[in-house]
């Protein structure tokens, strides 16, 4: 398995968390930074994660930032991308289950790095159920 994972300033911390996470699972982790805690701009950091799950050059995407909706916007903008802002495990079990998220937006200022890192594991464990929420997901994408 291959997951980027890209963050602003707000998510350093966190993001060192999950990287940490995921390498002990044996996953394979692009990261797009950044690396530190100086302020930086949130879309220069999700669309190259964006642009890896929309091309299919990792299997999900990671976006942190400090209440998840920046990031979550940028990410959706791209064709494929479903982008979910989870803040509990349940939600993110959900957005997996029912709406096949393909990238996971964490707000870092709403919960705490151990939730961070439960909402990630629940992410990569659980299934899309497919069924009757499928031909919800194929309505989503839009004609340009």
């Amino acid at each position: 398995m291959k997951i980027a994972i890209g963050n602003d300033h707000a998510g350093t911390g966190y993001k060192k968390k999950v990287v940490d996470y995921l390498k002990n699972k044996g996953i394979e982790v692009i990261n797009y930074g950044t690396n530190n805690d100086d302020s930086v701009d949130y879309p220069d950091f999700v669309h190259p994660v964006a642009h890896d799950v929309e091309n299919q050059k990792v299997d999900f995407g990671i976006i942190i930032c400090g209440s998840g909706n920046g990031a979550n916007m940028t990410a959706n903008k791209h064709q494929g991308v479903r982008s979910a802002l989870c803040w509990t495990a349940e939600i993110t079990k959900l957005a997996r289950e029912h709406n096949n998220a393909n990238v996971l937006s964490i707000p870092a200022r709403f919960v705490s790095e151990p939730q961070a890192v439960d909402m990630v594991k629940v992410f990569l464990e659980t299934a899309f159920e497919g069924g009757r929420h499928q031909k919800r997901v194929d309505k989503i994408p839009v004609e340009n």
